[in-house]
């Protein structure tokens, strides 16, 4: 049984396809982030490249597992963000990656084997990159499997994607994560649960990061604001200043709980003079700001215009 119990019955399926012989050769994994895509991948391919491997897993004692640990293991690369030749990290996935990555998929297994290559975050290949890899996906070669790791799979192509085995992670049911946030020491599971939108995985990562505390912080910003006790630029600097995605996510997630709260007529978290469709459409525009800033706007511009709608 994985770590993740919602890996579970991804899990069995592919053994089940790997025992008839019928592998994909090419998987997208995608679903929220923090779900352990990333983790169900390289356990699948430590076991898909040792020899020894019970039930799918990997035995963890051989030549091929501790060259895989090792980190140079022939029969497998990855590929993600490289460096521009001024030595700075690219910010997409770019042609000649790709280029050199199918060029390897075209040689023979040196163990005689699978030849597996992933590409993590895959919806970062520009469209020429993409492009490139069509070919590798269109006519693979015998004993080779391709796995893309994407949180946002529809940057990529149709094309891509159609090409393409998918296994999509879903958030589990809400008494599953809660006993698997327990299970992991998690002593505020409830809050971190709701807080990460039923994401167990988010939740585990921002309780320990402290963003519990992030979040109740927003919130008190967000009454003092509406309550006119607050100064708009002091809360844009402190937010800028610290995870301003995340409190981004924290703001949009009490515009909605103060729309419930008013529809419910009790008193919301904020105490908000906005009605009902005055907060849904400062939700949305959280949500959008929360995306421009990973773009070349100046982030206090954003945030200033964002609070400055809110009442």
């Amino acid at each position: 049984m994985s770590a993740m119990p919602w890996h579970d019955e991804h899990w069995q399926r592919l053994q089940a396809r790997r025992e008839r012989g019928a592998m994909p050769h090419a998987l997208l994994l995608t679903g929220p982030a923090a779900l352990g895509k990333r983790a169900f991948m390289l356990r699948l391919v430590r076991g898909l490249l040792c020899p020894q491997a019970r039930d799918g897993d990997a035995c963890g004692e051989c030549r091929s597992c501790l060259l895989f640990a090792a980190g140079t293991h022939p029969d497998y690369v990855s590929l993600s963000y490289g460096l521009r030749k001024d030595g700075v990290q690219r910010s997409e996935i770019v042609v000649d990656q790709v280029r050199e990555l199918s060029a390897r998929l075209s040689m023979a297994s040196q163990f005689g084997g699978w030849q597996i290559a992933s590409i993590d975050p895959a919806d970062a290949m520009n469209a020429a990159a993409a492009n490139a890899l069509l070919k590798t996906l269109e006519e693979p070669s015998a004993q080779t499997m391709l796995l893309l790791v994407a949180d946002a799979p529809w940057r990529l192509p149709q094309t891509i994607r159609s090409r393409c085995q998918r296994i999509e992670f879903q958030l589990p049911p809400r008494e599953e994560a809660l006993a698997w946030l327990q299970a992991q020491g998690v002593k505020d599971a409830v809050a971190a649960l709701d807080a990460a939108n039923g994401n167990p995985g988010l939740a585990r990562q921002w309780s320990e990061e402290g963003a519990l505390a992030r979040r109740q912080e927003v919130r008190k910003d967000l009454a003092a604001l509406a309550g006119g006790r607050g100064e708009t630029m002091e809360v844009v600097r402190r937010w800028l200043d610290n995870e301003p995605e995340q409190r981004l996510w924290f703001a949009a997630q009490a515009a909605a709980d103060e729309a419930r709260a008013k529809a419910g007529a009790v008193a919301g978290p904020c105490a908000s003079g906005l009605d009902s469709e005055d907060l849904d459409n400062w939700y949305m525009a959280a949500n959008r700001t929360r995306e421009s800033l990973r773009g070349p706007l100046r982030g206090d511009l954003l945030l200033l215009e964002l609070l400055a709608r809110w009442r």
